[in-house]
């Protein structure tokens, strides 16, 4: 259909005068005058784009989708339309993406993959207590969900509450006992609170499951440097260093967990790899 260019024009007018409003705050008033070029001018990309970062600004997110998509739709070579979407997913992706899972339990609360990924994408956003609260439920719900009671264990490990970590750690390797990263993650805790012997016994089984693993070989050197068994520590310092002795190094030098191990003989030529 033809354009009406009395219509382009008045639509202009109006695009242009919510652009002003925008600019100063006036976010509702905008949204009027965006809407009423959109309505003289369907066909008006810079409209549609101009309400999309108004209702962003709104946190009307999936509103701001549609007028972006239909942007693009108009004029789909027009690189800043392109551009302005990929922004506002990068920018606002993990709130839109709380808001539909929030909209999922609210019309099922008992939705136990919606409360996990709801808890994924807290912890990604740095969100610690809110992921929390959406795993412990989403565990509520399916028991048996080894998955959810890593990522909580994970996170429990970052706040430093190793103690309530391997409660939920016993239970993944009791779920899936092949999870390597579960009998390493076990592993780690229970060194971190001094019960070696235990920590042994993960890393032994984690061994059996990817002996070469740089982590494990890094970590059983640190159980062993804690637990003042120099010669072993040594041997899987050793280990790690041929496999990746730069990485390595820069571990060392931020860990207090080889502080014992560094008057020990032989530690300076394990480490420079001489």
């Amino acid at each position: 259909m033809k354009r009406d260019k009395d219509h382009i024009a008045l639509s202009d007018e109006h695009n242009a005068r919510g652009i002003e409003l925008a600019d100063h705050g006036m976010l509702d008033e905008a949204m009027r005058e965006f809407r009423k070029a959109i309505e003289l001018d369907p066909e008006s990309a810079h409209a549609h784009d101009n309400l999309a970062t108004v209702l962003t600004e709104k946190k009307l997110f999936r509103e701001a989708l549609e007028e972006y998509l239909t942007a693009i739709r108009l004029e789909p070579d027009a690189p800043t339309a392109h551009y302005n979407l990929a922004c506002f997913l990068a920018t606002h992706g993990g709130e839109m993406a709380i808001e539909e899972y929030k909209e999922a339990i609210d019309l099922d609360p008992e939705y136990p993959d919606a409360h996990l990924n709801l808890g994924l994408t807290y912890a990604d956003m740095g969100q610690v207590e809110e992921a929390m609260r959406a795993f412990h439920r989403a565990i509520d719900l399916n028991t048996q969900d080894a998955f959810a009671r890593h990522e909580l264990a994970a996170l429990l490990m970052d706040e430093g509450d190793y103690r309530t970590a391997i409660q939920q750690l016993k239970e993944v390797v009791r779920l899936e006992a092949d999870n390597f990263e579960a009998h390493l993650d076990l592993g780690i805790c229970f060194a971190q609170k001094g019960f070696y012997a235990e920590a042994e016994k993960a890393y032994a089984r984690a061994r059996e499951l990817a002996p070469d693993d740089l982590l494990l070989q890094y970590n059983s050197a640190a159980l062993y440097a804690l637990w003042g068994r120099a010669e072993e520590s040594l041997r899987f310092l050793g280990q790690a260093m041929r496999q990746d002795p730069e990485k390595v190094r820069a571990w060392l030098a931020a860990d207090p967990m080889f502080d014992s191990l560094k008057a020990t003989p032989g530690y300076e030529s394990v480490v420079q790899g001489s």
